[in-house]
């Protein structure tokens, strides 16, 4: 059984670019060359869009393959397959990396002992309930990386939304 999914990243700098060919190929088991376009919101930086097809557990390989890059801002999504949910990963270098699983709709399947843990730190006074919601489903990630989603006019774009 295989999923498929799309590896975007929205900022790299140009050394590295070649470093991150190397490594979702290292992953894929082929080469892969990636077409790199300017990143308008951080000059000096570069992003590029790959669709991938592979066995469930490809996308979590490919952000482990990335996620050391500290000037890397990326994201791995797969679809859902009839063997494995779907994931979405988000890495930035302030906040690192983000999993979620996502259903079939998209939609972050947040599973209950977090959700409990999350209550249980609000209820202790420790944290927001608001505040502990919106990280387990990737707010700040999403706050952070919205700017970089955008490639630029005259650019293929193609916009991630958060399923409300």
């Amino acid at each position: 059984m295989t999923t498929r999914g799309v590896l975007y990243v929205h900022s790299a700098p140009r050394a590295l670019c070649p470093h991150v060919e190397w490594a979702v190929a290292g992953v894929l088991g082929a080469r892969v060359n990636l077409d790199w376009i300017r990143q308008p919101a951080s000059p000096g930086t570069w992003r590029a869009e790959f669709s991938w097809q592979g066995d469930p557990g490809t996308a979590s390989k490919l952000a482990s393959a990335l996620r050391g890059w500290h000037l890397l801002r990326f994201e791995v999504t797969s679809e859902p397959c009839p063997t494995a949910e779907g994931e979405r990963y988000s890495s930035t270098p302030g906040l690192g990396i983000f999993h979620a699983v996502t259903g079939m709709h998209g939609d972050i399947l947040i599973p209950e002992d977090r959700l409990r843990a999350a209550v249980a730190r609000a209820g202790r006074g420790e944290s927001d309930l608001a505040a502990e919601i919106a990280k387990l489903l990737g707010k700040p990630w999403d706050d952070e990386l919205e700017p970089f989603r955008y490639a630029g006019e005259g650019a293929p774009v193609r916009w991630l939304h958060q399923v409300v």
